[in-house]
Formats: structure tokens, sequence, C-alpha cells
């Protein structure tokens, strides 16, 4: 079918839909939702059998829904509406929730059913589920609703609906003398990604995020007792909580580590037993480092202490290291966030890329390990080429990656990825990857060679680490490795990088730094980029 996407941004969940439908041969085509106007005039444009709305904060215009079948993909059961839903969900301790495929019509969220799915909830951020048990939901009932739709089928009724309104921040509040860690935990979690708690440390006013538990320590609710690199661990009324990020409110502020924003926490410093940003184990002869960052950005301090996590987990009898990252991402490449709230935002940007590309110099260079990249969640532009440094690179099914640099205001990127792309792809799949500007899912990835392989559950990977022949696969690492150093050393392929990259961040083009800022400010899009409006980008010729 001939499909348009409406939607307010390209967001993960949207991706994840683009990719699954791409793969089934559909024509696509994405509208950010701007105005009626655009809507309407690209909806003549492109002529589509259906329209999909995966993520929208307004109503699709009228004569759009009275003309195509609309389908809107709703964070919620049947008769759930609204725009809080997986916010309200979360606050009020379901245990189970879905996603629904409806029909626009008139009554927003009000229309007739083509497909939902329901999964079980757990104690985790929004962002979290939505881009795990949401997205995962909606794939299969945006699929059941198109085998629907393409056999002729109807959708149901409506259901009879509860509206609920947008949840408000006096709903959100933490009342820190009677709520208990859980309550505090579902609070913040719900209002994790956007818009955060609001709230009070230190007599400072902050949007609260990135909340874990603590068992060990108990202090003064809402009160500081500890800190951990860049978090800071506040007492409740019957144990504690790691606040990880914050946000003070007002217009150009940004979400940053805890500390970065309150600044020197009387409080001493202490390692969390709950969770941890980077973590390293050791299981039936494999190591795994794992590193959960949040929303995978790694700043220059954290890639400085993932390389040290490696070469210690090197250090181990461990013939084998698996690189997991963290479920929801894997890694997303440099900390465009702590970036824009540097001094410098370009010295910054130098740091934080020459920090990745000594961890992936690290990683290269460990010819007496073998070490598999094993992506559980998401990855774009440095991320993906920090696991293609790796020996082997897997993706569990339904990744969605982003090998590209360019949208970021045409970054030309480092990592080696002038080393590692082209031993992969070959020097005719550059252009394919790296000029693309779209995203790829785990299944074409493995078809272009940019990945080995997939895997469904973390476990397959365990097994097949536990199992592998090492002796052999390390030979043939460390002989290749001088090899290819012989014919080009490391150190040019960084040197030309770098030398492209400087420009990006000190040269005349500003285009880095406009969409770096516009990125982390979530400025509104003014139009739709034509890599995505395929419709317009056959009207411009």
């Amino acid at each position: 079918m001939r499909i348009l996407f409406l939607t307010h941004a390209f967001n993960s969940l949207t991706q994840r839909l683009y990719v699954e439908l791409a793969e089934r041969g559909h024509e696509l085509s994405v509208e950010f939702d701007i105005k009626d106007e655009v809507a309407i005039e690209a909806v003549d444009i492109f002529r589509p059998d259906l329209v999909i709305a995966p993520y929208l904060r307004r109503a699709i215009p009228q004569s759009v829904w009275s003309r195509h079948v609309c389908l809107v993909v709703h964070p919620g059961p049947p008769g759930d509406r609204g725009p809080s839903s997986l916010d309200w969900a979360i606050h009020e301790a379901k245990e189970d929730w879905g996603v629904t495929v409806l029909q626009a019509n008139a009554e927003m969220d009000g229309g007739p059913v083509w497909a939902f799915r329901t999964f079980p909830m757990r104690l985790a951020p929004k962002a979290s589920l939505y881009r795990r048990e949401v997205t995962e939901a909606a794939v299969a009932a945006l699929l059941e609703a198109l085998a629907k739709i393409e056999s002729g089928g109807r959708p149901d009724p409506a259901p009879p609906g509860t509206w609920r309104p947008v949840m408000k921040q006096e709903m959100r509040a933490i009342d820190w003398n009677r709520d208990d860690t859980e309550t505090v935990l579902r609070k913040i979690h719900a209002a994790d990604g956007f818009p955060g708690v609001l709230d009070v440390i230190g007599g400072r006013a902050v949007h609260l995020f990135d909340a874990h538990p603590e068992t060990t320590l108990m202090g003064r609710p809402g009160v500081p007792i500890a800190r951990y690199k860049g978090a800071v661990c506040l007492g409740t009324v019957d144990g504690a909580v790691w606040i990880g990020h914050v946000r003070e409110p007002g217009e150009g502020k940004l979400k940053l580590p805890a500390t970065a924003v309150l600044g020197d926490i009387d409080a001493p410093e202490f390692e969390p037993d709950t969770w941890a940003e980077i973590g390293f184990r050791e299981r039936d002869g494999v190591g795994v480092l794992t590193f959960p960052l949040y929303n995978g950005a790694m700043s220059t301090a954290q890639c400085r202490r993932l390389e040290a996590a490696f070469r210690h987990a090197c250090s181990r009898a461990p013939k084998v290291i698996v690189l997991a990252g963290g479920e929801d991402f894997w890694c997303n490449g440099i900390h465009l966030n702590a970036i824009e709230a540097a001094a410098s935002p370009a010295d910054e940007s130098m740091a934080n890329i020459e920090a990745m590309d000594d961890l992936c110099r690290t990683i290269l260079s460990a010819t007496d390990r073998y070490v598999i990249a094993a992506m559980r969640g998401n990855a774009g532009a440095g991320g993906v080429f920090l696991a293609m440094a790796a020996d082997r690179v897997l993706a569990r099914d339904g990744a969605v990656l982003n090998p590209h640099y360019k949208n970021m205001g045409n970054l030309y990127g480092s990592e080696y990825w002038t080393y590692l792309l082209p031993r992969r792809v070959g020097e005719d799949g550059i252009g394919r990857i790296m000029g693309r500007r779209l995203p790829l899912g785990a299944a074409q990835a493995e078809r272009l060679g940019l990945i080995d392989g997939t895997f469904g559950d973390f476990d397959e990977v365990l097994e097949l680490a536990r199992n592998l022949d090492v002796a052999p696969l390390i030979a043939e690492k460390k002989a290749r490795r001088a090899a290819d150093e012989a014919v080009k050393p490391l150190d040019a392929y960084r040197a030309g990088e770098l030398e492209r990259m400087r420009l990006n961040f000190y040269g005349f083009d500003p285009s880095y730094h406009v969409a770096r800022y516009n990125f982390v400010h979530k400025v509104p899009h003014s139009r739709t980029p034509l890599f995505l409006a395929s419709h317009r980008r056959r009207r411009a010729v």
C-alpha cells in the first residue's frame, strides 16, 4: 500500500513502524504534523491508500480523516482516551496496559477499533515502557490492522470510553513526608522523558527524571543523603531514591546530570546497590559489560569510565567479552545536552569525540580478547560504530539503527568509521549506509553486512559466547589487525576524520551547532526533511 505517516516527530515508535512496513514492501512517506494546511497538502500530493498517525499532539484535520482511513496508534487499551494515557497507567499502578489502533473520527481517541494488544506493566520509566512494551504492542496491533484492511475487513465499534485529561504538576507532586519509595518512583517514572516532576532540592526548583530505588541508605525525606557519578540520592519515608537527571524550570533549560545542575552536594559519595551506570560481571567464562546510559548519550567522562571498565574486563580471566549496552539503548554517541551546556560547545564536542575515539581504539586494540557487541536496544550515529569496533556485532530483533551522522547538521563523524565500515560493506556500500539518513531494522542491517546477526533473547548471545572456539578467532583477529595496521594505521584514519570534524565544530558552517541546539531544545519542526517526505522530493524534482 501507499502509506503516509503523519506524526509530530520521527520518534522511536515512528521509526520502528516505518522499518517494519518498509520491510514488508509498502511505499512510505512521512509528513510532520506542523499545521492543518501542511497535512492536507501532503495527502493531496501523495494520495495515500492509508494514513498512519503513530505520534500526534493534536487532532487530524476533518478533511483528511473524512476522505482517507487514518489509523491512530494510541498508547492505551480500547476505551482509554486522552493525551497522558501512559502517565496515568504508571501513576495508578496498573498491572496491565495496552495499545489500540483506532480509526480517526470527530471524537479524539474515540474512533472504531481495528486492533489492540495488551501487555503486563513493570515498574519502569515511561520512556522505557514506551520504547519496549508499547512499541512491540504497537507493531503487532498495526500489522493486524493492515491485514484486516487489505482483506476487506471492518473495524469494531468504539467501546464506551473514559477521557483522561493532561496530567498536571499538582497531580505529579511528591509529598516527601507521606509518599513511600514506590510512590515516589511511580510519580517520577510517570513523568520521565517529559515533563519531569517539579520539586525543590536544596532550595532550588528542578524537574526530576531518571529515578532508581536505593535499599541500603535512609535519611531525611526529600534531602540529599549521597551522590554518585552525577546522581543524587534523596531520602524517603521508608528508604531512598536516586535522581540521575534534573532540569531547571524555564525556557532554554537543559536536562543534565543532577549534580551538574545542583552544584556541590553536601553528601558523601556512595555507590548504589540497585543500579549502575556501568557494570561488569562474569557468567560461565564470559565477561558481560553493561552501560545503560540515560537516553544512550555518552559524555566525555562516561567515555573515559567505560574505557577504564573495558580495560578492567580485559584484565580478568574471560577471553570473551560481551558489550551489552542498555536494554533501551545500546548507545547514541556523544552527549549533545552536555555539549550544549558547556562553556564552549565546540571544545566540548571535540573532547567528547576524542574520548569516543579513545574508547573505540581500546576495543579495537584488545587483540587478546574476542569482543561481541550485543545491541539490545536502539543505536545511533557514533554508537553504531562503537559496536562495530567489536569482533562480532549482533542486534536484537526489533532494534532500530541509525548509522549516519548527517542528520545532525551534516556532521562528518569519527569513531574510526572510515576504517570499520568499508571492511564490512565494501567501498561501494558506504553510500548506502552513510548517505541514506533513514533508520535500519536489524534484519536489513544484517543483509547490508553492517551487523553479523540478530538475536531474540540475550541468553542466546551468552550461549553463543560460551560455545565459541576462541583461540583461532583471537589468532585470526590479531593477524588481521596487524595486516590492516601495516596498510594504513588507525592513527591515520582518526586524523582524517578529526580534520573533518574540526570543520564541523570550528568552521564557518554553523549547521552542526544549529542542529544540535534545535535538537536539545526541542525546537518545533518548520518543515519535513525531504529524505523523509518522499512525496515532496518527487514534487521538487
